[in-house]
C-alpha cells in the first residue's frame, strides 16, 4: 500500500519536510502558529486542523519512510 514511498529519495522528502513546515516564512509558520492553537485549546475551525495536518503531512511521510526502512 505503500509501495509509492519507496520511490521518493530521502533527499525531496526532507527539503519538502522542512520547506512545509516553516512556510510561510514571516511573520510565524503556520505549524508554530497552529500547534500554539492547540495548546491553548483553541484549535476548533476544520480549517485551522486541516492546515496543521497539510503543513506536517511531508514530515509525516518523512517519518512513515524511515520506519519502514528500519524495519525491513
Amino acid at each position: 500500500m505503500l509501495n509509492f514511498l519507496d520511490q521518493i529519495p530521502y533527499s525531496v522528502l526532507i527539503i519538502f519536510a522542512i520547506v512545509m513546515l516553516l512556510l510561510p516564512f514571516r511573520p510565524m509558520p503556520h505549524v508554530m502558529e497552529k500547534l500554539i492553537m492547540l495548546k491553548n485549546g483553541v484549535l476548533n475551525k476544520p480549517s485551522d486542523i486541516l492546515d496543521l495536518f497539510f503543513h506536517t503531512a511531508a514530515l509525516l511521510l518523512l517519518i512513515v519512510k524511515l520506519c519502514r526502512d528500519y524495519l525491513k
